[in-house]
């Protein structure tokens, strides 16, 4: 372990919990600072824990023999953003796998540069990258519109995001689920006011790639594995036996249980569908009822709230 010097500790006259405390703090400012030790030392964070300059950093941290004390300092964050680089490259397996080794790295840095790690847990610290890679990606060289090979690797990071996500989360298991009983009791003049309460786990995603096939393969380690061509696909995430499910829905289907997500009755979720380009109403209104029975078997809701009561639980 690094050791606090001896000019520290006689400073703070056998320095008590809290002065060890504003020393962790510091450590902990310099070493997780984005663009290094000497700017982590120079940062207001570090400077607010312990009102040291970059030569007075030995009279916090003793050298060794080899080392001064900043290189013994910059040994803990090269640690430190080596484990966090590890974390993002087992997370976005099929992203590294994507892009290859070397810009996957690149990538991974830039981004704990824009978005430091600030949770206590690592399952917080690729919850930005889709949106990262998003950000940078390089502009379109023409107006054509098609999606490109960036497009491509922000819906595979997006969607190894939300298969993490589901399965860390909250899910179904341990629910009394809403059973097609339930759903045939309700009156039909109530249904369409009706509120289905969605398990926590139910996700509905818009990518520009049928990505979630390229994932399978290259998770399952098929070698001759290539990126699907551009394809509109609109899919549903949940989880159900601690096992992620993922499914393609028509984009009518995705606007339903989007808006039941947001907490939109089903007479509104049905009229967002309705206004889904390229949706025939007809079409509509003769699948829809065989549709919630579907979900419904898939364990995608809880429980349903009508008008003539709070609460229909499950029985």
């Amino acid at each position: 372990m690094t050791e606090i010097s001896e000019t520290e500790q006689s400073n703070q006259n056998s320095p008590t919990p809290q002065s060890r405390l504003r020393v962790q703090e510091w450590m902990q400012a310099v070493i997780t600072h984005p663009d290094g030790v000497a700017a982590g030392i120079d940062s207001p964070t570090a400077y607010r824990a312990l009102a040291v300059d970059p030569g007075q950093v030995e009279q916090v941290i003793t050298r060794s023999q080899k080392l001064s004390a900043v290189d013994r300092l910059a040994v803990y964050g090269f640690a430190y953003f080596a484990r966090l680089l590890e974390c993002l490259a087992e997370e976005f397996s099929t992203t590294r796998h994507a892009v290859g080794e070397q810009a996957f790295q690149a990538f991974a840095f830039g981004y704990l540069q824009a978005y430091p790690s600030r949770s206590y847990t690592l399952g917080d610290l690729g919850a930005r990258f889709p949106d990262y890679l998003a950000e940078t990606r390089p502009a379109d060289e023409d107006d054509s519109n098609i999606p490109n090979c960036a497009d491509f690797v922000v819906d595979v990071a997006t969607l190894e995001r939300v298969y993490g996500d589901v399965f860390d989360g909250p899910g179904p298991e341990q629910m009394q689920l809403l059973t097609a009983e339930d759903l045939a009791g309700i009156a039909p003049e109530e249904f369409g006011m009706a509120r289905l309460q969605t398990v926590p786990s139910l996700r509905v995603l818009d990518l520009r790639f049928p990505v979630h096939e390229y994932i399978t393969a290259v998770r399952r380690g098929d070698k001759h594995v290539v990126p699907p061509s551009p394809q509109p696909t609109c899919l549903v995430v949940t989880r159900r036996d601690y096992i992620c499910r993922r499914g393609v829905v028509t984009p009518a289907q995705g606007a339903i249980l989007r808006s039941l997500i947001a907490g939109q009755t089903v007479a509104e979720a049905i009229s967002s569908a309705a206004e889904t380009p390229g949706v025939d109403e007809r079409e509509l209104v003769a699948n829809v009822a065989d549709w919630f029975r579907t979900w419904t078997a898939a364990n995608y809701f809880v429980s349903v709230v009508t008008e003539s009561s709070n609460s229909s639980e499950p029985s």
